[in-house]
């Protein structure tokens, strides 16, 4: 069992912790969850003895072996399976033991407690593991050294669940990892035998891996039940208990001051208006639930744009004079398309990311698109690039040289850097402010596509869901590159799989490329007409399945499109009405063309699973 007991942490003079307490159960799947800077990592480091409480205390098995990944990502000339064998510690000083023993007896001593570890199986373990991270046999092989900053803390993540720790401790373990790889981790941990407290704000996995939510806020920590969608349940409940009962207490503080005032003065009753006064001096204020009113994301609308936006005809893109990564690009780029870019990394989708915003020239073929185009291009290195002693009033400035005070204020406002906000310095910022603050910056100009690669790895769960809302609020394109399945399922009604040195629509919903990637439901070897039937009624279902969620995505997007038009023709002087009612037309007409496409998708839908 590990015991948090009336913790407090300081850092720099500020409580991260204070007088914080839980109890995790032994064999428990606890997902560890607060706000972006509410002190999740310090908890962590807390855990491991890294950080010494201040107050309190933090009690565990005596024997229990903790696992956690350092800071430092492994390099030198190891390869990735060395990495990941020498985190078998035992297993490692007894085959070095064996090396140089002389001793028959201890031999045999050796060999049998190499058997009761399954140490020679540990090869083909350590191998899976490494695959199922995104590791072929020739990368398993390579020196450390050869891979980049995120692949080396993937052979981190293999080495330490390849140690099967007692205690595991994960901070955020999918942020270098593609869809594929999150994937697999996921099923790893569903199955991990021992106690499991991760860091995530990955609502699949803190769904589908664990069953308690260990929820930071205010220093205070609250352990629930259930995965995170029993965690909101009962955190909406607990807000409108907490509303009603501040309700209740304000209107009785009402009461009380109204009887003071009134009575104060006269004689006769200034002996109970002094009790109540008193009363009212200890009245212990109920705090409404924290609701940060920064948490902001507003796109601004682009101008129309006609379609299509961008045409790819037999394209080739890549790097100097090496071959081409990607071949053969033939498709087209609607002005309202939401299209998600799936593959493993290294397949090429931010090459591709990069020539739809012109930041690569094709090498063969053409890339087609108006010159008055404007292209919103979202990485994680702007967001690393983001420090200093500037503001982003600052940056915003100098972004939009020449606009109005009033035009910058307003796009900082979009993105939750109002007032004060504005002049604090970058580098005191969070990662998740300096997320939005370079999303703030890539769309200064409304651009007509925005093109985001890996927007959340540094946004929370609150965050992450304000975005989703924000994207389906935005009128013009969207291309994703993510992890987050969750956002992919709710802002993407297109997939395109960049995979084999070329990029292709992918036909099948997200269920069908997660089956894929799992090998479920996989195609068997064709035994005549009845296996040929049988792939020709799994496409139409897969068509129809791909229709369907398509349709569903366009009726949500089109939903938030109508909400937005509402809000700006209430708010809109004459000159404007005409044109804003007119859009509110169109995108009627297209809600309506919308439902209906998924209405005939549900019937194709059923027609296929009889089939």
């Amino acid at each position: 069992m590990l015991t948090i007991d009336n913790v407090t942490v300081r850092l720099g003079g500020r409580a991260i912790l204070e007088r914080a307490s839980a109890t995790v159960p032994v064999g428990a799947r606890v997902g560890l969850i607060g706000r972006n800077g509410a002190g999740k990592s310090t908890l962590m480091k807390a855990l491991i003895g890294e950080i010494e409480p201040d107050d309190g205390e933090i009690s565990k098995p005596s024997r229990a072996r903790i696992g956690y990944i350092a800071q430092e990502a492994p390099s030198g000339s190891m390869t990735p399976e060395d990495v990941v064998l020498a985190a078998a510690t035992e297993r490692a000083e007894l085959l070095a033991e064996l090396e140089t023993c002389t001793d028959m007896d201890r031999m045999g001593d050796v060999h049998e407690r190499l058997l009761a570890i399954d140490a020679y199986s540990a090869p083909a373990r350590a191998a899976k593991i490494l695959n199922g991270l995104g590791f072929d046999e020739e990368m398993q092989q390579r020196p450390v050294d050869s891979f980049s900053g995120g692949w080396k803390m993937r052979i981190a993540l293999g080495a330490l669940l390849f140690s099967e720790p007692d205690i595991l401790l994960l901070d955020e373990p999918s942020n270098h990892l593609d869809l594929e790889a999150t994937l697999w981790l996921e099923n790893f941990l569903k199955s991990y035998p021992a106690t499991l407290v991760v860091i995530s704000h990955e609502r699949d996995l803190l769904n589908k891996v664990v069953d308690h939510i260990l929820h930071l806020q205010g220093g205070q920590l609250t352990l629930y039940p259930g995965g995170y969608d029993a965690f909101e349940k009962q955190r909406a409940e607990r807000a409108a208990q907490l509303a009603a009962a501040k309700a209740s207490q304000d209107a009785q503080a009402a009461r009380l001051r109204d009887y003071v005032a009134r009575n104060s003065a006269r004689a006769s009753t200034a002996k109970q208006a002094q009790s109540r006064a008193k009363m009212l001096a200890k009245m212990q204020p109920i705090a409404a639930l924290m609701e940060d009113p920064s948490l902001s994301f507003d796109f601004p609308d682009p101008a129309e744009m006609k379609s299509p936006m961008i045409t790819l005809e037999q394209a080739a893109v890549g790097y100097g004079e090496a071959p081409p990564i990607l071949k053969r690009l033939n498709f087209r780029i609607e002005a309202d398309d939401r299209i998600a870019l799936l593959g493993r990394n290294g397949n090429g989708k931010t090459t591709l990311a990069r020539l739809l915003a012109s930041q690569l020239a094709p090498a063969e073929g053409a890339v087609n698109a108006p010159g008055k185009l404007k292209v919103g291009y979202f990485t994680q290195y702007q967001v690393e690039e983001l420090a200093g002693e500037d503001t982003p009033l600052d940056l915003m400035n100098r972004a939009m040289e020449g606009a109005s005070q009033g035009a910058v204020r307003a796009q900082l406002g979009r993105f939750g850097f109002s007032g004060p906000r504005a002049n604090q310095r970058v580098d005191k910022l969070s990662g998740g402010e300096r997320a939005r603050l370079a999303l703030a910056l890539i769309t200064r100009d409304a651009p007509h596509l925005l093109i985001l690669d890996e927007p959340t790895n540094h946004l929370d769960v609150d965050a992450r869901e304000a975005l989703i809302q924000a994207l389906n609020g935005y009128s013009g394109a969207v291309i994703l590159i993510s992890h987050d399945r969750h956002m992919v399922e709710l802002t993407s009604d297109r997939l395109v799989l960049v995979d084999g040195g070329t990029a292709r629509e992918y036909a099948g919903s997200m269920d069908d490329y997660i089956d894929f990637i799992l090998g479920r439901n996989q195609p068997k070897a064709d035994r005549g007409g009845k296996a040929k039937g049988a792939r020709n009624a799994g496409a139409d279902l897969r068509a129809a399945q791909s229709e369907q969620s398509k349709a569903e995505a366009a009726i949500a997007r089109l939903t938030a499109d109508l909400a937005q038009l509402d809000k700006r023709i209430l708010a809109a002087d004459g000159s404007a009405m005409q044109g804003l009612l007119k859009q509110r037309a169109e995108a009627a007409d297209r809600l309506a063309e919308a439902e209906e496409a998924w209405l005939a998708a549900g019937a194709a839908l059923e027609a296929a699973q009889a089939a």
